[in-house]
């Protein structure tokens, strides 16, 4: 069956979100409406250092430009990063023409190579994952704090389109946030509310060219699908992008209430786990702090965390153990589960390990050294730590083949190489990240 074939349930929702009343704000010029978007993703540092992923594309390109431009006006600096995924033969040329046509306009440009993607199932996907990871890191490398993304008006719309065809929850209707914060680098999408076809108005007027990628008409995917069923059809105009906003708004609203919720109920441990005051909570809360305990990209099944939110009790969800606090008083001890614990690793510098604690070694990891669970070995332990045998079991170790060399969150060490060895509570998702920010 194809991917749109519940393309009805979509054009139902289509037609209750296009009356909605037109309220963008459509100054004169496009640079005035961009740096107001700017300003409004700040703060940023007295003299903002900047980077924009650039494609090659109409969209990506003129974020480049008007972004360099709201950058000189503040002091700061703009690069752009310039990705070839090798995946056409044309790729290496178009990127190399994307680096000259910028250099051209005296925006600095890197160029960034990927030669790991193979053809084959996923493919956008895992195209995806590798750009952000390599201009991601080039950010870090650089010191550079934020990172810029193309993504407009019409994406949102495509984006609000896919997501109703598989039956997201009332959040993902937000579709994609204007600030995204990751570990070290912010994310920013300034055009969220600008249409593409004011893009390309912009770069004609300027005299500025720019590459089209084939692979945006590739109908196998159903981005692409999508693009073409709506192409018509003005986000703006039809008020689907102030739609978009007042659902982002209330997804704001309710991330707030949550983060407060959390920040009253719940204690974060170092060693990895959390305690959690008595009483009911709400499914949301409960479910942000299951899944960042458990070190999961993804939040637990709706259905049953609200069961135990309702009224917590002795449980186990999401690799994740909910038990009495004990020793610690009243409430409940939120407990990542020993059985779904990740497998002993190689320990490697700034490495995160079961996606839950980074490695920090200032004088680099010694040879043959592994980090895993301290496990039947907590026995030894028991009598210098007040830890639960749950947590202290859960608590990640260095070994070198059975010798336990390290425990750092119970400052042991028994090896000068590893003395110096953190293991630092990183999970994927930490419990509160920025809550998310509508376009308008």
């Amino acid at each position: 069956m194809s991917k749109c074939a519940g393309w009805p349930p979509f054009r139902l929702f289509w037609r209750r979100l296009a009356h909605c009343e037109d309220t963008t704000i459509d100054p004169d010029s496009l640079p005035t409406t961009v740096a107001t978007s700017m300003d409004r993703l700040g703060p940023f540092e007295p003299r903002p250092r900047l980077a924009v992923a650039v494609s090659g594309g109409a969209d990506s390109t003129a974020l480049a430009v008007l972004v360099r431009e709201w950058a000189v006006s503040h002091n700061g600096s703009m690069t752009a990063l310039v990705v070839d995924h090798g995946l056409r033969a044309a790729s290496a040329d178009e990127a190399r023409i994307t680096v000259e046509r910028l250099a051209s306009l005296g925006i600095p440009a890197t160029l960034l190579s990927i030669r790991s993607l193979t053809r084959g199932s996923a493919l956008a996907e895992r195209a995806r994952i590798a750009r952000y990871r390599i201009v991601s890191d080039a950010c870090r490398e650089s010191g550079i704090l934020h990172l810029l993304l193309g993504h407009h008006a019409a994406d949102q719309m495509e984006t609000l389109a896919m997501r109703v065809l598989r039956d997201s929850g009332p959040h993902g209707l937000a579709c994609m946030s204007a600030i995204r914060e990751t570990a070290g680098l912010r994310l920013l999408r300034p055009l969220l509310a600008i249409e593409p076809a004011r893009l390309r108005e912009f770069l004609t007027a300027r005299g500025v060219e720019w590459v089209e990628d084939p692979s945006n008409q590739d109908m196998r995917a159903l981005r692409s699908r999508l693009r073409q069923r709506l192409g018509s059809i003005s986000p703006n105009e039809t008020g689907m992008t102030q739609a978009i906003a007042a659902i982002a708004k209330a997804r704001a609203h309710d991330e707030t209430a949550t983060a407060a919720e959390l920040a009253r109920r719940t204690t974060i441990r170092p060693e990895g786990f959390a305690l959690l005051s008595p009483g009911p909570i709400s499914a949301a809360a409960l479910a942000s702090l299951v899944q960042t305990i458990g070190g999961a990209a993804y939040p637990p099944t709706p259905i049953r965390i609200a069961a135990i939110a309702a009224g917590p009790g002795p449980a186990t969800i999401a690799g994740v153990r909910i038990m009495p606090a004990g020793r610690f008083g009243a409430g409940w001890l939120i407990v990542r589960e020993e059985a779904a614990i990740a497998a002993p690793a190689a320990a490697a510098a700034n490495d995160l390990w079961d996606n839950r604690f980074r490695v920090r070694a200032p004088d680099g990891c010694p040879a043959g050294a592994i980090i895993g669970k301290l496990g039947d070995d907590s026995a030894r332990f028991r009598d210098v730590s007040d830890l639960p045998s749950a947590v202290l079991r859960t608590l990640p170790a260095i070994r070198f083949d059975k010798f336990v060399a390290a425990v750092p969150h119970l400052g042991y060490a028994g090896r000068d190489d590893v003395a110096r060895m953190t293991l630092l509570f990183h999970p994927r998702r930490p419990l509160g990240g920025a809550c998310f920010v509508p376009a308008l």
